[in-house]
């Protein structure tokens, strides 16, 4: 087994980071890898067998047709299937995208929960979002000094999330876009309770708020417009959870979320072993779909990974939800290597995953340049700033130089990239959703 440090070194020569200084290097194009992958398609050259993939919709409908009759919040929430939340062309969330950047809103409420302050956002066509207000410039990064648990949201790292999942093939976000309210029309007229006592006017002049929270809503942490406009993100709601139950899982590897201890799998290098003699991660695609989220996180940035969510109507044998990203990207020159343990310590990845991180670092259109085309489309563009995109091209490369670490020190280095989900379990992975808690 491989075992990382918690992160590479971002110490200065004469002005210039260690990250910086290594973009300047020729670029490695992976021939171990490339020849790897090669050889895992060819081994496995079948193709898959065909696997049912039913929607939310036709599980939770008598008739699916249904759908078409039904508004565009129903259209993405019943489109959810047992692959992905939704398809590659985007038709069942490009209404609830525009919807979310336009409708009027009629009401609003705190989200409960949570250490920091969320809107419910009501629209007058009965449908709901999300709301995460912008906190500060996107120049501000996370400080060194500051723990991962105790760091700001950021509204803008969840729009781009949503972005980059979808750009990496793996679409299991939730629909995010990004829009600008007048707090005093949108909000302030609109708040009832305890949030209405909690605005007031700064001494530069702007509208701010602070809510009611557990940690970071008070005066020293309000939210405050310009004078009175405020960014923020709209995340599309999932489908109630009576009509599509969802089973929260304790990731295998998270954090301690203590500033003096560590979790397990930060000291035994052989902590997969372990995660793979428990169910539901020793049989098919889970295990592999952790994999693919640890690289998700890394490219953002993301260390707030404790638990996960996956739609019980579908059994073990579908994809955990990503949700949550409000503390990615905040820190463009640190690549936090320890993100990958799932990686490096498992030494096994998708061939589709690695074909594609490929295809970005050598082809000719870097993941950043994609990133930031798509991106460029959001109501809030600029969304990320370019070091942010720089780093996200520099972290492809670390994966692909992880995954062929792993191929050289592997001792069956056919094991490590996998063309089918059930390539390294002989067990079938249709089982009813187990309700077990694991990792606690």
């Amino acid at each position: 087994m491989l075992q990382k440090s918690g992160g590479n070194s971002s110490e200065t020569t004469g002005g210039e980071t260690q990250e910086s200084k290594e973009t300047l290097r020729p670029k490695d194009d992976f021939p171990t890898v490339v020849l790897a992958l090669e050889v895992a398609s060819q081994a496995d050259g079948s193709p898959p067998p065909s696997k049912p993939n039913p929607s939310l919709a036709e599980l939770a409908l008598a008739d699916s047709s249904e759908i078409a009759t039904q508004n565009v919040w129903e259209k993405f929430q019943f489109g959810v299937t047992k692959e992905e939340m939704y398809a590659a062309n985007g038709e069942t969330i490009r209404d609830a995208i525009t919807s979310m950047q336009s409708l009027p809103i009629v009401g609003i409420s705190q989200k409960e929960g949570g250490t920091q302050l969320k809107l419910i956002i009501e629209f007058e066509d009965g449908g709901q979002a999300l709301f995460k207000p912008m906190r500060f410039p996107r120049t501000q990064e996370t400080l060194p000094n500051h723990f991962y648990f105790t760091d700001f949201e950021r509204h803008n790292a969840e729009i781009a999330a949503f972005h980059l999942d979808r750009l990496l093939g793996f679409r299991r976000a939730i629909p995010v876009t990004g829009r600008t309210l007048n707090i005093t029309r949108e909000i302030y007229s609109l708040a009832e309770g305890d949030l209405l006592k909690t605005f007031f006017i700064s001494p530069a002049g702007n509208l701010c708020f602070h809510g009611k929270c557990s940690y970071y809503c008070d005066t020293s942490h309000a939210i405050c417009g310009s004078p009175d406009m405020l960014e923020g993100s709209f995340a599309a709601f999932l489908p109630p959870k009576d009509l599509a139950p969802r089973k929260t899982w304790r990731h295998p590897w998270r954090r301690s979320y203590h500033k003096r201890r560590k979790a397990q799998w930060e000291t035994d290098p052989d902590y997969c072993d372990v995660v793979r003699d428990v169910h539901p991660y020793n049989q098919g695609r889970r295990l592999l779909d952790l994999v693919d989220l640890a690289i998700f996180d890394f490219l953002m940035g993301n260390m707030d990974r404790h638990h996960y969510e996956t739609f019980k109507s579908f059994g073990n044998d579908t994809f955990p939800v990503h949700l949550d990203h409000g503390r990615a990207f905040g820190r463009s020159g640190h690549d936090e290597l320890s993100i990958l343990a799932p990686l490096y310590q498992c030494c096994m990845i998708r061939s589709s995953t690695v074909a594609m991180l490929l295809s970005y670092h050598t082809g000719p259109r870097p993941l950043s340049d994609a990133l930031r085309r798509s991106l460029s489309e959001d109501p809030v563009s600029p969304v990320l700033l370019e070091s942010h995109l720089e780093a996200v091209d520099r972290r492809v490369s670390r994966v692909l130089s992880t995954v062929q670490e792993c191929l050289s020190s592997a001792a069956n280095p056919n094991r490590v990239i996998l063309a089918r989900d059930s390539s390294y379990s002989n067990v079938q992975p249709d089982q009813p959703v187990d309700d077990g808690h694991y990792f606690s």
